[in-house]
């Protein structure tokens, strides 16, 4: 009889043990998925950016890769920090114009290709870098005004502002007025002239200012979404002052050897994005309230993920 419970006991502790190694997390170690960190900026375009590439990875490799985004930096320089310091793996939106003035502290250069061509190598020899291809959209500063304004002064290029420059109350973003290079002072220098009234703000108050008219003028950029929603003019930049920005991703180039399917995700984006369109997507977030993450997943899928036999149908 002990015998038989014995033997009893030995056969349930058996189908015991092989039931438990069939359960999740039992059968042996699970695959460790790789953490993948994207940074973004205080702005929809950054944020959208970071959610594009974030679905992208997680589409083309989702049993590898837990991709989170590092949300609201506030510069470009704390994003470059961060991919420094080992705190991301990927910066979602990186400009020419801004990098080659800060992170390389290079001189301005108003020739997109060139300024494209030196970011690159620089960022490549001097921080082992990749600064990727455009996405295809530049966020380049601008003045702008409203319609109102702009008929009433006759304003259509920058040169104009001459003539109503002790009149005029000018907001821009607080960085804009330190900066060197394509700063207000080399402004000042280049276009022979300044402003009476300039007030420092932050950057997403400058737009509402300008269209309840506590501005007259405004810097803002280029794809902001709300030129559209507050019918805003933007004045020619008729001297050519300020340099391209063209809008990429950076990613570490150990970072892109060790992931390969980043370094395919990102590639994915280079040059699927006009100016146009990036103004619109900003547009949905801004004017609209649409949450980036939705806008980033929505567009995906309108490409079908920029997946080529797709694309080509």
């Amino acid at each position: 009889m002990k015998k038989n419970n014995l033997l009893l006991f030995i056969l349930l502790s058996v189908l015991i043990l092989s039931t438990a190694c069939d359960l999740p997390g039992l059968s042996g170690s699970p695959k460790a998925k790789k953490n993948i960190k994207v940074s973004a900026l205080a702005t929809s375009e950054s944020q959208i950016m970071a959610y594009m590439i974030k679905d992208l990875i997680e589409h083309d490799g989702p049993d590898d890769y837990n991709v989170s985004i590092i949300n609201n930096l506030g510069s470009a320089t704390i994003q470059h920090n961060a991919l420094q310091n080992g705190d991301a793996d990927i910066s979602s939106t990186r400009y020419t114009g801004t990098d080659l003035v800060g992170a390389l502290n290079h001189k301005p250069i108003r020739e997109p290709e060139k300024a494209m061509q030196v970011t690159q190598h620089l960022f490549n020899t001097k921080y082992k870098h990749t600064f990727f291809n455009s996405y295809g959209f530049e966020n380049t500063f601008a003045f702008m005004v409203t319609k109102q304004t702009a008929k009433k002064y006759h304003l259509k290029k920058v040169s104009d502002l001459q003539k109503v420059k002790d009149k005029v109350k000018v907001g821009t973003d607080t960085t804009w007025i330190k900066r060197g290079g394509d700063g207000y002072a080399p402004f000042k220098h280049y276009y022979g002239f300044g402003f009476k009234q300039l007030k420092p703000m932050q950057i997403g108050l400058v737009y509402d200012a300008l269209k309840n008219k506590k501005l007259d003028v405004a810097l803002g950029y280029t794809t902001d979404g709300r030129i559209s929603a507050y019918h805003l003019v933007v004045l020619k930049d008729d001297k050519h002052f300020f340099p391209p920005y063209d809008a990429s991703a950076v990613a570490p180039n150990q970072a892109l050897t060790q992931n390969p399917k980043i370094k395919r995700a990102l590639k994915k984006l280079e040059g699927k994005i006009s100016t146009s369109q990036m103004q619109q997507l900003n547009y949905e977030a801004d004017g609209q309230g649409k949450e980036p993450a939705l806008i980033a997943q929505e567009f995906l899928e309108k490409h079908h993920y920029f997946d080529s036999k797709k694309e080509n149908n």
